[in-house]
């Protein structure tokens, strides 16, 4: 991975005041491929023990932007998720949670990552497919 998606990653997105927040960091991070880490808070939580959907819902955002980001290089000036798509399958109850995002397909103008959430105790808890778009100076992703 480039140097300045390493920075991306880290900076922008890990960096962000919601990322920062929620707890979310970079677990893992290598080109077309990230992993990030929330921690189990009683700040994310909807009811009782249960991570709040749109707690999920930005893990998995976060987690495709920095898959998209794994590829870029040093003229990016911005992005943009384009589209998000999210299943919950399971609830997150009182655990930590992580996000994989693999790229399923990185185009000109769009990279689309598949994301997976699981619990600590490995159990798929949402199934997530994001489109985004980095902007760059010489245009395209």
């Amino acid at each position: 991975m480039e140097p300045a998606a390493r920075q991306w990653i880290e900076t922008v997105l890990a960096g962000s005041p919601v990322a920062k927040h929620l707890g979310i960091r970079v677990a893992e991070a290598a080109k077309d491929r990230v992993v990030f880490a929330l921690p189990f808070s009683v700040g994310n939580v909807t009811l009782a023990d249960i991570v709040h959907g749109g707690v999920i819902a930005t893990l998995i955002d976060i987690a495709g932007a920095a898959a998209s980001g794994s590829g870029i290089d040093g003229t990016a000036t911005g992005g943009a998720t384009a589209s998000l798509s999210i299943a919950y399958l399971a609830p997150a109850k009182g655990c930590d949670l992580t996000a994989e995002a693999v790229i399923v397909q990185r185009g000109r103008s769009q990279t689309v990552s598949d994301v997976v959430v699981r619990d600590d105790a490995g159990t798929m808890v949402a199934k997530g497919l994001v489109v985004s778009r980095i902007f760059s100076a010489r245009g395209g992703t």
